[in-house]
């Protein structure tokens, strides 16, 4: 079974460490120029997911939550990732004064926490991975919608 098939079903994993390995596995399957959409309750691990992300893709630098800066730019091997909060945002109409436009030069990937925040803004495209913790304390990431 392929990984995105085993998203689509619902992989779990055992902590932090193995969900960034899926992340960067997954680098390697999303295609250029792509929104990653986020779902998941504070503390779920969306950044974790990003940090393998960013791995995956070959960036060098600590990722971090960037809550309060909103969103951060990182350069990877072959494509520029853009890791968005928008938690603190109170609606899609906000995005525009952010100026995010100016770093998705193609190619490039899109990493979005709190998706729902900028629903509209989010291209047709996107693909939505929901993170959730079991109760046994494992987590599980789902791939609801791809495209």
């Amino acid at each position: 079974m392929s990984l995105l098939e085993k998203l689509r079903t619902g992989l779990v994993t055992d902590g932090a460490e193995q969900t960034r390995e899926v992340a960067g596995q997954l680098a390697a399957e999303i295609p250029f120029d792509t929104a990653l959409a986020l779902h998941g309750d504070l503390g779920v691990g969306k950044t974790t997911f990003v940090q393998g992300l960013a791995r995956g893709l070959g960036v060098q630098e600590t990722v971090t939550s960037p809550t309060f800066g909103l969103y951060s730019v990182y350069r990877g091997r072959e494509r520029t990732l853009v890791h968005l909060d928008a938690y603190r945002l109170e609606d899609d109409s906000q995005i525009e004064g952010l100026l995010l436009e100016e770093f998705l030069l193609s190619p490039w990937c899109l990493a979005v926490e709190w998706p729902e925040k900028v629903e509209a803004w989010l291209p047709p495209q996107t693909w939505h991975l929901t993170l959730a913790i079991l109760a046994d304390g494992r987590h599980e990431l789902r791939l609801e919608r791809c495209g």
